[in-house]
């Protein structure tokens, strides 16, 4: 069994460019890998695998029963009450394998995001599809969660199609991968890594080829230019202006040249050097060089002048039938902190009450997980309302985070990564003594992750992260508050440097 996507066209109607052009791909049984820049197009192409959006263009065939496992944790899956309400074996086995306990879906709004997606993988899985799209399905999963689920998808029987930034989740789980970029597919054997590499050797390739023909086009430009010289020349000489009226031997010589063609070797010589020209300036055209912008993105930011932001004495929060025991705590105008602690230890319900206590007055940016729909229509019509300067300095930022500027200004199809990137964006211009960011490398793909990294640690005011990406906490941060379970009803808050 597999799927063929033919000749795939698709452009959301306020957008200039299409999103899909003339893509085509076969699915094989087992696990493939999507992959791409923030916004390319992944989650559109596996809509339309599923037969959720239909195409502009093209064919699916054939037609397979399919479940598509949301990206965003908070959407509840279609199957989840009767996941609820089943115990056969498979969800018997689906519980114990994820973890999920049986009253969570009758709770799935008061679930931390990690707990949410584990529920969702739960109900795609039972449902035993023909074909699986899982969106991101290790988002917000903390480490002994993503061996769960790694083994868990391992194990499905049929065609699976897995977007994900997750290099681990991809080169363990997949036959082939999918690079998508500027609206086509370009297929390799294997996970990512293997992918991966094969994609920088066909880039060095053709940046090798680029450099050769920009060398290439040099030389053939000041050939071309002498030609069309000489060809002047000679057609100067065929009319004679410049002829004394009484030289008869130089007209003669003229005329000789004329009826053997000799006078017509330099535009003939003059017309091919352009061809070649012409050709080598084609062949330069079809190399695209990454666009990167060096910017400095911190410029009119600083700490805040107050040496400590936020105080609290110790303190103990209720997470349902557990407390989290929380120590006195301070964060100072330049300290760069990370939260870690497994899924439902109470981390976003802390850094919530921290923002609560916050004096009020200080400039602060939070980006929460999971923005609501309000949260972004609110952050796409303030980008609409700037002024020309502000907006080229969001811009900046999405495009210093691997972004296409562009596609945040069309708005329609704004990722949930590329809103990520322009809360960021718009926050900048407010200037923010303190940044707290709740799982910022979700939804992100690779190379955005890289550069959020870079500008995060460069950020000279304070910083409160909450991640499970230990390489990221590592590149930004020196500080660590620690979630840990010391009982069954009790979790407990521990501070230490890196």
């Amino acid at each position: 069994m597999q799927l063929s996507l033919q000749h795939l066209a698709y452009a959301y109607p306020s957008c200039v460019n299409p999103v899909l052009r003339d893509v085509s791909a076969t699915l094989p049984w087992g696990w493939t890998g999507l992959v791409g820049d923030n916004g390319c197009g992944k989650s559109t192409f596996a809509r339309i695998a599923c037969g959720r959006l239909a195409p502009d263009r093209g064919t699916v065939a054939p037609h397979l029963f399919s479940v598509y496992c949301e990206q965003d944790a908070s959407a509840e899956p279609d199957a989840l009450y009767d996941f609820a309400a089943v115990y056969d074996r498979d969800a018997v086995a689906l519980r114990r394998d994820l973890g999920v306990e049986d009253d969570w879906p009758w709770r799935y709004d008061t679930l931390s995001c990690g707990q949410q997606k584990r529920l969702q993988v739960a109900c795609a899985l039972w449902q035993r599809p023909d074909l699986l799209v899982m969106d991101e399905p290790t988002n917000h999963v903390d480490a002994p969660t993503r061996e769960a689920i790694t083994a868990a998808l391992a194990r499905f029987k049929g065609v699976g199609l897995l977007i994900s930034h997750d290099r681990a989740l991809l080169d363990a789980l997949c036959v082939q991968c999918l690079f998508m970029a500027e609206g086509r597919l370009t297929a390799r054997p294997g996970g990512y890594s293997q992918g991966r590499d094969q994609e920088e050797l066909e880039r060095g390739t053709a940046l090798r080829q680029r450099e050769r023909a920009r060398r290439e086009k040099k030389r053939l430009a000041g050939e071309a230019q002498r030609r069309r010289e000489e060809a002047s020349r000679a057609a100067g000489m065929r009319s004679c202006r410049n002829l004394d009226p009484k030289d008869h031997s130089g007209k003669e010589r003229v005329k000789l040249a004329v009826y053997t063609g000799k006078d017509g070797v330099a535009g003939k010589l003059s017309s091919r050097m352009e061809s070649r020209l012409s050709r080598v300036e084609e062949t330069l055209a079809q190399v695209k060089v990454e666009k990167r912008y060096d910017g400095d993105l911190w410029m009119r930011a600083e700490p805040s002048a107050r040496k400590v932001l936020y105080r609290q004495p110790e303190m103990a929060l209720a997470l349902g039938e557990r407390q989290l025991l929380v120590p006195p705590l301070s964060i100072g105008n330049t300290d760069h902190i990370a939260l870690t602690g497994p899924n439902g230890a109470g981390k976003t319900t802390l850094v919530s009450e921290a923002a609560r206590r916050i004096d009020p007055t200080a400039r602060v940016l939070v980006i929460p997980q999971e923005p609501t729909a309000e949260q972004c229509r609110d952050a796409l019509s303030r980008l609409a309302s700037l002024d020309s300067r502000s907006r080229g300095r969001v811009l900046a930022v999405a495009a210093a985070l691997n972004s296409d500027p562009d596609r945040l200004v069309e708005g329609e199809r704004t990722s949930p990564g590329e809103m990520r990137k322009l809360m960021l964006g718009l926050g900048i211009l407010d200037e923010p003594e303190l940044i707290i960011m709740d799982e910022p490398s979700n939804y992100l793909d690779l190379h955005s992750v890289e550069a959020l990294e870079r500008l995060l640690a460069a950020f000279p005011g304070a910083l409160l992260l909450v991640s499970h990406d230990a390489a990221l906490l590592e590149a930004t941060t020196s500080v660590c508050w620690e979630i840990s379970e010391s009982s069954p009803e009790t979790s407990v808050l521990t501070v230490g440097w890196r």
